[in-house]
């Protein structure tokens, strides 16, 4: 395998089965699990917030639930935003590159935060600037996906997609489960500054909440260095925004990411509203025992639904996800308390975990979709002969690795759009179950989208 620098692969055709059993498979898998622990880290970093305002009402930072929602969905709406441009960095830049660039910009965030939140006083304009700066952690998620597709022929792009963004969300849970443990310890002495006094009723303790920030800092160091040392930039994936942006103007670009919404937008969003919906709905139980069990289980299922894509088509699995997240919806709505009065807390905890379980399978499902839709389609419109074809191998690579992009940027913004549904509807109504038929609706729309163009028989682009 020639390389014009260390660096830089100058021949990459991972279609080839020769080439791929004898050079590739080991340099795409070293590329993959460096890229998952940096992605990860952006997960982390991404959804802090939805574990640290949780807390600070308690050492004394005085916001109404409105603001704290605020807090906990301004992340995913920058994060979204950021994954635009983010979609059309790697074939500009390199991947190796931009990994590293991308995942040192978490440091900005997580040491911000770790200041931030030790002073009460600290404006809540500061921490909406923060909130919206922990978006780069949500960037990071369409360029390590456009990246990793490059790297593998079809067979295996499911698989590989979803493995890199199952064990990447599961930074989700991993943020939910340990930010709780972390900041009741002073882990940096007197480096990581004072404690705060946590205060609720009579009750009293200690806690380190700069500890949410801090404790990634060296994690994302590593990381940075892992990436930049041990990763590859491929010359043939080179590619200017004029050249990827002809996907504005394919229809299937579009469909994906309505379809995408419903998959990872609900994954994301679920997670970033979860603790504060369970700590409204059923005060009584303490959210951070059972939050992280939700983005751990929908992390775990997506390398699932792209292995099950690979054997089965990932149209079908997506249908069949779409269908029973609906079921799934109307399970919660039935173990809600209403009211104020009745509810089951075991029985909406187990709706959600089967949601979670969905998304993730249907974020595997729909990320398998995309490569094969696209080579599809390029491989309709190319002539004969092997040159032909070859080369629509390798525009459709591009277009595919820059629809997976773009797609997961604009279904990020599920993270925005369902923690700030719930705060409307209980404004508007006084509950959440306005918002849940609103899910079901989508819901509706994406299984009928995905049916009549993939999953049919005699689809558009059966896949």
């Amino acid at each position: 395998m020639s390389q014009s620098s260390s660096h830089v692969l100058t021949r990459w055709e991972p279609e080839s089965p020769s080439f791929w059993q004898q050079d590739g498979k080991a340099v795409a898998r070293r590329n993959l699990w460096l890229s998952i622990p940096a992605l990860t880290l952006a997960f982390i970093i991404w959804q802090v917030w939805s574990v640290a305002v949780l807390n600070m009402p308690n050492i004394g930072f005085s916001y109404t639930q409105n603001q704290l929602f605020w807090l906990a969905a301004l992340p995913a709406l920058s994060g979204a935003t950021l994954r635009i441009f983010y979609s059309f960095m790697v074939p500009i830049f390199g991947g190796r590159r931009w990994t590293a660039i991308s995942t040192a910009s978490l440091l900005i965030p997580a040491i911000g935060i770790g200041f931030a939140v030790q002073d009460p006083n600290t404006s809540y304009v500061t921490m909406l600037i923060l909130a919206l700066l922990c978006g780069f952690g949500g960037g990071n998620f369409s360029s390590s996906m456009s990246n990793i597709s490059f790297f593998y022929p079809k067979a295996e792009k499911g698989t590989a997609l979803g493995l890199n963004a199952g064990l990447g969300n599961l930074g989700v849970s991993v943020v939910q489960f340990v930010v709780p443990i972390v900041i009741t310890m002073g882990l940096f002495g007197s480096f990581g500054g004072e404690p705060q006094t946590w205060i609720k009723g009579e009750a009293t303790k200690q806690m380190w909440l700069q500890n949410a920030g801090f404790v990634w800092v060296p994690f994302i160091v590593l990381s940075t260095l892992a990436a930049w040392f041990g990763m590859n930039d491929i010359a043939s994936a080179k590619a200017s925004f004029a050249d990827q942006a002809v996907i504005f103007k394919r229809k299937h670009n579009w469909l994906m990411c309505w379809l995408y919404i419903g998959t990872f937008g609900s994954f994301i969003g679920f997670a970033a509203g979860f603790p504060l919906l369970m700590k409204g709905q059923f005060p009584d139980v303490d959210p951070s025992k059972y939050v992280f069990f939700g983005p751990l289980v929908g992390a775990l299922a997506r390398p699932v639904g792209g292995w099950l894509s690979d054997k089965m088509g990932g149209a079908k699995v997506t249908q069949v996800v779409f269908a029973l997240m609906i079921a799934a919806v109307f399970g919660v709505l039935n173990f809600l308390p209403h009211g104020g009065q009745g509810g089951n807390f075991q029985g909406f905890f187990a709706m959600f975990l089967c949601l979670f379980a969905l998304t993730g399978i249907g974020n595997g499902s729909t990320f398998m979709q995309v490569p094969a839709i696209f080579l599809t389609l390029h491989q309709r419109m190319a002539g004969k002969g092997d040159a032909a074809q070859k080369k629509a191998v390798a525009d459709a690579t591009k277009e595919a690795a820059a629809v997976l992009g773009f797609s997961g940027a604009i279904g990020a913004y599920g993270g925005f759009f369902i923690p700030k549904s719930y705060g409307t509807s209980i404004a508007l109504t006084g509950g959440v179950d306005a918002a849940l038929y609103a899910f079901i609706a989508f819901y509706v729309s994406c299984l009928l989208i995905n049916g009549w163009y993939y999953a049919r028989k005699n689809a558009e682009v059966p896949c």
